[in-house]
């Protein structure tokens, strides 16, 4: 009886050590202070990382071209026009996308009702 109790609380142990390491693998500990203009002009994306759960500083964490990623003061004058930029930019493809979208859309229309004329 015993044994079974060590034995249940060492697997308990080990799966409480196993779970708070998977809470932190994706929080930024520590800010990149400034990214160079050649760098920022690859940001593609970013998200954002709030003090609950397992992150213990708010940040901004810009996602490059090629999948790097840096973490920033939310705070800072460049990272809230550098949020603002990717929005302009990611608003501008969705338009340009939705526009595409109802041309083929309308295009395929077309055809459909030119064959069933044809008929």
């Amino acid at each position: 009886m015993r044994f079974n109790t060590l034995f249940f609380l060492l697997i308990l142990s080990c799966l409480c050590f196993t779970w708070a390491q998977v809470s932190y693998e994706d929080c930024c500990l520590k800010y990149v202070k400034n990214l160079a203009n050649n760098v920022q002009k690859h940001a593609v994306n970013y998200r954002r990382q709030r003090t609950d759960g397992g992150c213990n500083i708010p940040a901004v964490i810009f996602i490059m071209r090629r999948g790097r990623k840096f973490c920033t003061d939310p705070n800072e004058k460049w990272v809230k026009e550098l949020v603002l930029k990717i929005d302009e930019k990611n608003e501008k493809n969705e338009k340009k996308e939705k526009k595409a979208g109802d041309l083929r859309r309308n295009k395929h229309y077309a055809e459909i009702s030119q064959q069933y004329l044809k008929t």
